[in-house]
């Protein structure tokens, strides 16, 4: 689900004009995808940490892996070579940042976040099933490549040992501008780009009301997604008191950006009023002459209505610049060609399918889409605003009416299961692709959290040692 291509130079005259970018978006019930990204910690693992002939010798066991040498370059490269004819090169001013699919790979991705975070954007695909495949395939692809760097990964929402300082940077220009502009506009920004990783789903929708429709269920109960998948309970080696440090971390990183923008549950939304908010998030940079040119914290609406703005005088915006800006806001629903579900912790093999699997079985159902939105609609909004800043610390346990969000969980579950089972899709095993809701009916019967299982491990086997999750939860 990639907006890949050449930058459309066309100059910006009206806002209709960007409400037809997103508009393009839409897609016959037979064209819609599951694409699914996931991130990952990378680590430096004991036994190359003590052995001298080993390229990770003498550095620290279970901290991040350099850029170079011996680190994420290499890996992006040892890809690259393994299939020269599925992966080619993405280069940053001189520096390889990540690796484009083509031909069996079209439609995927592999990019860094800011310290390193390995991510792959998986393609387009028709079932939960391929998109199994395809994350299994990708495991088992870096995995051989990074042992012989020494290397593990772990899939968590936040990185449960380092400090900012202990982090690299890789070099992607955008981080540069960001890692400048973060500080001014938030406490926890850098937080955000250096010590967590995430899992999301891109979804499609038919038309304008169904996208509203979708999108005001999904970003409703996202909040419910991030206790459903609370997986970073530790910061720097001890418990915080958050069992999802990660969402913790998006209530204060740039609250223009990011959350749940209010005017998508007004009653006028449309791909005309996201455009609209989107004009007023502040910009980070523009692309001229394959140069990214930092503009952080200037206006869009100001520079598409000529008002004067120091790097910005010569230039006029194109429809390439707002497809650019786009993806530079944050909220837990974004909405660009296709919607991206942002509220979950990364996690085990098992929860990533759940989340892919969990938001598939409520939006992509005609009947399940309209219990969701029902089940949404019973309480005004701000409640769920209001719940986003609430479960980072307790997670399904948070306050919810007269019970907690793990009855709305198992509300929610529910309908996914009846959606999914609604599709109908059968593997060759027989495995139909609702099993994937398996670890939320868990958790939705009063399962501990991912985040509980570790403080569990924490408190009892590994007796306070918070280094021994890396290995536990390695891919």
């Amino acid at each position: 689900m990639s907006n890949a291509g050449a930058q459309d130079d066309t100059p910006v005259r009206s806002v209709s004009q960007l409400a037809e970018i997103l508009a393009q978006g839409c897609k016959p019930r037979d064209s819609w995808r599951i694409g699914t990204e996931h991130e990952k910690f990378g680590f430096i693992r004991p036994e190359a940490a003590s052995n001298g002939s080993n390229p990770q010798g003498g550095r620290p066991a279970y901290a991040a892996p350099p850029y170079a040498p011996a680190g994420i370059e290499d890996l992006l490269i040892g890809l690259q070579k393994n299939s020269p004819d599925d992966w080619q090169p993405i280069i940053d001013a001189g520096s390889i940042i990540g690796l484009k699919g083509q031909n069996d790979a079209k439609g995927a991705g592999i990019s860094l976040e800011p310290a390193g975070q390995f991510e792959l954007s998986g393609a387009p695909l028709r079932t939960l099933h391929e998109t199994a495949q395809e994350l299994t395939d990708h495991y088992e692809t870096l995995r051989p490549l990074a042992r012989k760097l020494g290397l593990g990964f772990s899939a968590l929402g936040f990185h449960p040992t380092a400090t900012r300082a202990d982090l690299p940077w890789m070099p992607k220009s955008r981080y540069a501008i960001m890692r400048d502009y973060m500080p001014k506009v938030g406490k926890l920004g850098l937080d955000m780009m250096q010590r967590t990783c995430t899992v999301q789903v891109n979804l499609d929708f038919g038309s304008e009301q169904d996208m509203v429709r979708k999108m005001q269920v999904s970003l409703a109960l996202q909040p419910v997604a991030t206790a459903l998948f609370a997986n970073s309970p530790f910061v720097e080696g001890k418990p915080n008191n958050f069992l999802s440090n990660r969402a913790r971390i998006w209530t204060d990183t740039d609250n223009a950006r990011a959350g749940m923008p209010a005017c998508v549950f007004e009653k006028d939304f449309s791909f005309e009023r996201y455009a609209e908010w989107a004009l007023d998030v502040p910009m980070y940079f523009i692309m001229r002459n394959g140069k990214m040119r930092n503009v952080a914290g200037r206006s869009f609406r100001a520079w598409m209505n000529g008002d004067r703005q120091d790097g910005l005088e010569d230039v006029t915006p194109t429809l390439g610049d707002f497809e650019d800006h786009l993806t530079t806001a944050f909220p837990d629903v974004r909405l660009k060609q296709f919607l991206e579900m942002r509220g979950a912790d990364a996690g085990s093999y098992e929860m990533m399918m759940a989340q892919s699997a969990l938001w598939v079985g409520l939006l992509y159902d005609d009947a399940a889409l309209e219990a969701a939105y029902e089940l949404v609609h019973e309480r005004p909004w701000e409640d769920y605003v209001k719940l986003r800043s609430l479960v980072p610390m307790q997670a399904l346990d948070t306050p919810w009416g007269e019970g907690t969000v793990r009855d709305l969980a198992a509300q929610m579950v529910g309908i996914a299961m009846d959606g999914l089972q609604g599709r109908g899709h059968v593997d060759d095993n027989g495995v139909e692709e609702w099993a994937y809701l398996a670890p939320l009916t868990a958790l939705a019967a009063g399962a501990p959290t991912q985040a509980e299982r570790w403080l569990e491990r924490y408190y009892g086997a590994w007796m306070g040692d918070t280094s021994r999750i890396f290995l536990e939860s390695e891919i």
